[in-house]
């Protein structure tokens, strides 16, 4: 995927519509800057700006991608390689997301984890300073229960973020 020649046509496309670059970029809900960087090639356009283009200069994402309009007979060819391009330089994978949404829902529910950990560690001191066994066997089954719960929550945390409900990436 040439950036280069998918701003200059998308700066045809712009053009075409006698749109400025403002112009353009309140339909897509950027700044002017945004659409001069796609123009010049210094990024690629997200996938929701690229539905709006496509939608608004009648072509298809594909036409966008491959910096030209297609015939019907390179439509097939090109839609595959922008396929592979856009794996190949997507910025997250679904592990790279997994472990980003873990790592927030752990931040965010810290305290109720320490205040868990505590808690098990206050029980099975109780236990140890009364020399009850029971204390110690019950505060074991705790934190096999705050584990399996918070391990629980957090992934369906995860799933809730990472995925749309049918099992696609969010993008």
């Amino acid at each position: 995927m040439d950036l280069i020649k998918v701003g200059r046509f998308i700066s045809e496309l712009r053009k075409e519509k006698r749109l400025t670059q403002e112009q353009l970029g309140e339909k897509i809900g950027v700044t002017n800057k945004t659409i001069s960087r796609w123009e010049t090639g210094t990024y690629m356009p997200p996938a929701d700006a690229l539905l709006i283009m496509s939608e608004l200069f009648s072509v298809n994402i594909n036409e966008i991608l491959s910096g030209k309009r297609l015939q019907p007979e390179e439509y097939k060819e090109a839609a595959e390689e922008n396929l592979k391009q856009t794996i190949r330089i997507s910025s997250f994978t679904l592990k790279d997301k997994i472990d980003f949404y873990k790592k927030k829902w752990l931040k965010e529910h810290i305290a109720l984890m320490i205040f868990g950990g505590l808690l098990v560690i206050g029980i099975l001191v109780a236990g140890l300073v009364v020399k009850n066994s029971l204390l110690g066997y019950i505060s074991i089954v705790l934190l096999l229960i705050f584990h399996a719960i918070r391990n629980n929550r957090m992934m369906a945390y995860v799933e809730q973020n990472a995925y749309d409900g049918t099992g696609n990436i969010n993008v």
